[in-house]
């Protein structure tokens, strides 16, 4: 089991290219990708992603990727055209109405904003993927280890959870075992109390109607379903595949069950140990939002 919510870097560096990645994952209902990268290496994001797909099936996944490209290798430029008259003409007047002498500086060439733009080459830049990613799946690695940590804790706290939901399961069939008995007797106790013992009632009209009772009231079938779905929940808990999505439907179908128990359940025992399972269906849900 896996938490949703994590963190982790890691940097590579090898012939001549450094690569530093962020990963940063949320809760999330669907998996969502959002990467950060330099735009020279925009040519990276549908592989970067498709390595992320490939370990990581739910939640926001935030990637912010930084490479440095340091090779001595050849590179290449682009003349922005558009600006070369532009400048031409601002330079022009500024001799005229000024009376400048000389040349001025060319520094204006270069810049973020300038005439020339350096270019990374093709080749140069396909030489960092190798680097970048090793990188993104080192960082993916320790991403995966500490998710799987937190996962652990939150399996610790539901399976105590699910400890005593059993228990209260137990309690709540061994006091719903024999109801029409307990209706019969209660019926009994009722009917003395308000004829002061001076009336004589059918025993077989008590037994009919304690029975009438004891099937309207019956949960049997209901404890037997919670507790397959206590099963099926820990079983689904010990599993490697992704299982928040799993254990959500698993839990709607817990309430349902405990549900139409405290609608049915005529003892006072049963119904105050049914809202203490709900309350604790509750907790569980609460995580199971972080679990992925």
């Amino acid at each position: 089991m896996k938490s949703m919510t994590g963190y982790a870097g890691a940097e590579k560096a090898r012939n001549g290219c450094t690569a530093t990645v962020e990963v940063r994952t949320y809760n999330s209902r669907f998996l969502d990708v959002v990467m950060r990268l330099p735009n020279a290496f925009r040519s990276f994001e549908d592989r970067a992603k498709e390595l992320i797909l490939r370990r990581l099936s739910r939640g926001r996944v935030e990637v912010h990727l930084q490479v440095r490209n340091e090779s001595e290798s050849d590179f290449l430029v682009e003349i922005d055209a558009s600006k070369v008259d532009v400048y031409r003409s601002v330079l022009d007047r500024l001799k005229k109405e000024f009376n400048l002498k000389g040349d001025l500086s060319l520094d204006f060439l270069f810049g973020p904003d300038g005439v020339i733009k350096r270019l990374e080459a093709e080749k140069e830049i396909e030489s960092c993927w190798p680097t970048v990613q090793d990188c993104l799946e080192d960082a993916l690695d320790h991403l995966d280890a500490m998710r799987r940590r937190e996962g652990e804790s939150i399996l610790q706290d539901m399976e105590s959870r699910l400890r005593y939901i059993e228990s209260c399961l137990v309690q709540i069939r061994d006091s719903s075992s024999d109801l029409a008995a307990q209706y019969r007797d209660r019926l009994k106790e009722r009917i003395s109390a308000l004829t002061d013992g001076m009336v004589e009632v059918d025993p077989a009209r008590i037994a009919q109607e304690a029975a009438f009772y004891a099937d309207r009231s019956d949960i049997s079938e209901e404890i037997s379903r919670a507790e397959s779905h206590l099963s099926q929940y820990r079983s689904i808990m010990a599993s490697e595949e992704a299982a928040g999505r799993r254990l959500n439907f698993l839990l709607q179908e817990f309430n349902r069950e405990f549900n139409t128990m405290g609608s049915k359940a005529g003892n006072a025992g049963v119904s105050h140990l049914i809202v203490d399972v709900k309350s604790e269906l509750e907790k569980i849900r609460e995580q199971v939002q972080n679990v992925e």
